[in-house]
């Protein structure tokens, strides 16, 4: 049970986040003014504030002085406001114990607030990290305009049961988008990750659905598949486009009846989970490529999600790099910075890796840099077989090309730099060894007809 401070001239938002905070067994005081709020907090001691900066007698930054001029140092404050500038400015006046929230806020959205006050500040699960680097939503990072229309679908469709469908290129989070998912939606069940591009053939049935002992030869004991480890929680299935198309009917049908029947099993079980599925191919692409299902594209995306890529949020590069230096500072002992030109640098590179690309980007300028240096060393220069700039001969990336002639290149300039060595250009891709030899199986047949 937590003592809250909810501060808002609104006042049938008071009302309605007053009730949902005490359904939740919390203690709720409210004030409309800054004179109000700022004798509250003379009077009592709060776990956390939740505050609205716009006030009728001033700014709830007066509120913070008040705060900030106390002993208890140990109040989160949760401010409602969704402007960056405002944000630098509120961390100034108060530090790391500030996170944020953008009206209107639903009741798992508390339930995670509260929760997290639980931890202590430099936990994994606090949306406010010591680094001053905010995570929304438990997890994801970033403040541009196409990140915040991503916190918003995430936290409508986390309050429902509805079976998601992430889309977005290699390396932008899409497990990253399930976990926030499934840490908001308040599910008490675990999330479970599976990479359906991952799985040899002939055991795709068995880690899906599970097995008996006997059911075929090195099942020597009973086995639960993923759904059934899933149970009340998130089955994250990453690559589902990759999936043999003959055996998806056995999943679209333990979708349609949420019952599984294990291998060498007569019997079926019930299964409740919510399904987030991931794919790094284009709409177009289901069809086209003929790798996904209609029935099941339907029962998969109920709720589609395009994650944006790293080249249409470069405003968040900032924000993304301190987060991986502050990791790497953290976990070494050091105090490295990135310098103005650095960071210019980075805001000009293409990306096509998208965050994990940056994230081993920053690793390996780390690696290098020299440890008494105050500020990270960058590589010479940034880039990858995928930036458009290859020096094989090949055309560079242009309107008018087609994204198989695109991929089809990408693929063989990696395995060019590689020597061939497929186990390396896989990790390189982003993609599973089984799916890089399907694309090169594609190929050679192509080529053959």
């Amino acid at each position: 049970m937590a003592n809250i401070l909810l501060v808002d001239d609104d006042e049938g938002f008071r009302s309605a986040t007053s009730e949902l905070l005490g359904l939740l067994g919390h203690n709720v005081k409210q004030a409309d003014t800054v004179a109000s709020a700022s004798e509250q907090l003379r009077e009592h001691d709060f776990d956390r504030i939740l505050l609205d900066l716009m006030l009728p007698d001033g700014s709830g930054l007066h509120v913070l002085e008040v705060l900030a001029q106390s002993e208890k140092s140990d109040t989160n404050v949760t401010v409602i406001t969704g402007h960056p500038a405002v944000k630098s400015l509120v961390k100034s006046l108060y530090g790391p114990r500030v996170n944020y929230l953008i009206k209107p806020i639903s009741l798992d959205q508390l339930r995670s607030l509260v929760e997290e006050d639980d931890y202590s500040s430099d936990s994994e699960k606090s949306s406010a990290g010591v680094n001053g680097v905010e995570k929304h939503l438990g997890f994801l990072i970033g403040e541009s305009k196409p990140m915040k229309e991503l916190y918003e679908m995430i936290t409508r469709v986390a309050s429902t049961n509805a079976n998601v469908l992430l889309m977005g290129e290699s390396g932008v989070g899409k497990e990253v988008v399930a976990n926030a998912i499934h840490h908001i939606s308040g599910c008490s069940g675990e999330f479970v990750a599976a990479n359906c591009g991952a799985f040899a053939r002939e055991l795709i049935s068995s880690e899906l659905f599970g097995h008996e002992k006997g059911a075929f030869t090195g099942a020597i004991s009973r086995k639960a598949g993923v759904f059934e480890q899933a149970l009340n929680g998130t089955l994250f299935l990453d690559e589902i486009t990759e999936m043999p198309l003959d055996l998806q009917p056995n999943l679209l049908r333990v979708l349609e009846t949420n019952t599984v029947t294990r291998l060498g099993s007569t019997k079926s079980s019930p299964v409740s989970c919510r399904v987030v599925s991931a794919t790094n191919r284009s709409e177009d692409d289901f069809a086209q490529r003929n790798c996904l299902r209609e029935d099941l594209y339907f029962r998969l995306a109920v709720f589609p999600i395009k994650i944006p890529s790293l080249r249409e949020r470069i405003d968040d590069i900032p924000l993304l790099s301190q987060n991986f230096i502050t990791e790497l500072n953290d976990e070494h002992g050091t105090s490295f910075k990135l310098s103005d030109e650095s960071l210019a640098k980075l805001r000009e590179y293409n990306w096509p890796g998208n965050v994990r690309e940056l994230r081993h980007t920053m690793h390996r300028a780390f690696i290098m840099t020299n440890p008494e240096s105050e500020f990270l060393k960058l590589p010479s220069t940034i880039g990858s077989p995928f930036d458009g700039k290859s020096s094989s001969g090949r055309p560079r990336l242009e309107a008018g090309r087609t994204i198989e002639d695109v991929e089809r290149e990408l693929i063989q300039v990696t395995l060019e730099q590689l020597e061939g060595d497929k186990k390396k250009a896989a990790e390189m891709l982003g993609i599973s060894l089984k799916t890089l030899y399907n694309r090169i199986n594609e190929y050679q047949e192509c080529a053959q007809s």
